[in-house]
């Protein structure tokens, strides 16, 4: 167990700081190396529309790897997922930009966005699948536990890919323009092997091996849609998890840098952000399995719409300590609080038949509508409105609002047993 636990996290976050530091990086300088003849607001809306391209492709990626998944097991979804996340970082390093290649370098960036985003739109469902699918015991109280660890390679990955981006940003501008923005992506290709050296040391799902034995009329997604009520639950229930993480780190970045934060100050902000989710995210899953998923889900929506204007107000202060505490709080203990629970939640949703495509369909829907689209959201309207954070701070209550009402349409499912292969049980019996 501790062995897949592990696989589960180094997997994850190998998977999450290739996606993040292109979210990182977009934000410093993707504007004017591929997109210099817009103004500068334009540009940065038009970096983060590739951005929100890799979100867009993410449920294609979960409906694809889900199906094969579900049908030939998690393993080797997960291994190739690795691989094309890995690859599609690697070439984004090696792109010419806009001044070499003109309007190929941003079509082959949106191209080798959209690989990323098919890659992890199947990564996290396998990870998580192989987690929870391989717990002792089904109706145990350390299934949320367990699931936190795949969940930390998102605050992980983070730390690492703002780290990486830290270092190269103190070079002077010139050499991080022109070679400096590379290195965080070409980097991967050392993850990539050792992701690949762990996975390939993990047994299957021991769920899967039984039920895979269990005839199947039609194919998982067809079973998934045809109640569809489960998956769109799973869907705007993590919504506030994934606007608060878009908007408090990618486009947090480009925002105080507008303020007049230096790139390391902002980065270091995102840092300890996710070094304080390390913590607060299994312990938030660790909770669950003792009081349940919603009440501490529902928890961490009330504090991320409860903190969302005074979060702001610390970042528009202008003092770097001041933005440490603001992404702390909204970031490292509201979002975390939310996020924690959600992989054991949505795997605990849908048969063993058809969870990698019900859970990771559900999840993916949820990141392409809560980070996919806001930082494009929330960067049209500073653009629209000549600044202020107050539309910034609204998506974030808007996101929570969401989640907070969608965990009053779900009951609680933190002892039902996993152990079922039909879907149909699973499907009726979830949402209230």
């Amino acid at each position: 167990m501790r062995r897949v636990a592990v696989s589960g996290l180094l997997g994850t976050t190998v998977e999450f700081y290739d996606f993040l530091v292109y979210g990182t990086v977009a934000a410093l300088v993707f504007g004017e190396l591929f997109f210099p003849r817009a103004d500068p607001a334009v540009g940065t809306i038009a970096a983060f529309g590739t951005f929100a391209a890799g979100y867009l492709a993410r449920p294609i990626g979960g409906v694809l790897f889900g199906h094969f998944g579900d049908r030939l097991g998690r393993k080797s979804m997960l291994l190739l997922t690795m691989v094309l996340m890995g690859s599609g970082s690697f070439l984004i390093g090696l792109l010419p930009t806009y001044d070499a290649i003109g309007v190929w370098a941003p079509v082959l960036l949106v191209a080798l966005r959209v690989v990323q985003g098919i890659a992890i739109g199947g990564e996290w469902g396998g990870a998580m699948l192989m987690v929870v699918e391989h717990a002792e015991h089904a109706r145990g109280s350390r299934r949320g536990l367990w699931s936190s660890f795949t969940q930390l390679g998102a605050p992980l990955g983070s730390v690492l890919s703002a780290g990486v981006v830290t270092l190269v940003a103190t070079l002077p501008d010139e050499q991080f323009r022109s070679w400096g923005w590379r290195v965080p992506f070409l980097l991967s290709i050392v993850l990539l092997g050792v992701g690949l050296f762990v996975r390939l040391k993990v047994a299957e799902s021991p769920l899967f091996a039984r039920a895979e034995r269990e005839p199947v009329a039609r194919p998982p997604i067809v079973e998934v849609l045809r109640r569809p009520k489960p998956v769109l639950l799973a869907a705007c229930v993590g919504i506030g998890a994934f606007t608060a993480q878009s908007l408090l780190t990618s486009f947090m970045i480009s925002y105080a840098v507008d303020e007049g934060y230096t790139r390391p100050q902002v980065l270091t902000a995102v840092t300890v952000a996710s070094c304080v989710a390390l913590v607060v995210l299994p312990a938030a899953s660790a909770l669950s399995d003792r009081v349940g998923r919603r009440p501490v889900v529902l928890a961490g929506a009330i504090a991320s719409a409860a903190l969302a204007f005074p979060v702001l107000a610390l970042v528009d202060s202008g003092s770097p300590g001041l933005l440490i505490l603001a992404l702390a709080l909204g970031h490292g203990v509201a979002q975390s609080t939310m996020y924690g629970p959600l992989g054991a939640l949505l795997t605990e949703m849908f048969g063993t038949r058809v969870r990698y495509t019900g859970a990771s369909l559900g999840y993916q829907g949820a990141t392409l509508i809560g980070a996919g689209f806001s930082p494009l959201i929330a960067g049209s309207l500073l653009a629209s409105f000549g600044g202020g954070s107050t539309p910034v701070s609204l998506l974030l209550c808007a996101g929570a609002a969401v989640t907070a009402v969608t965990v009053w349409r779900l009951r609680e499912t933190h002892t039902d047993a996993l152990d079922s292969p039909a879907a149909a049980p699973a499907l009726e019996g979830t949402p209230r």
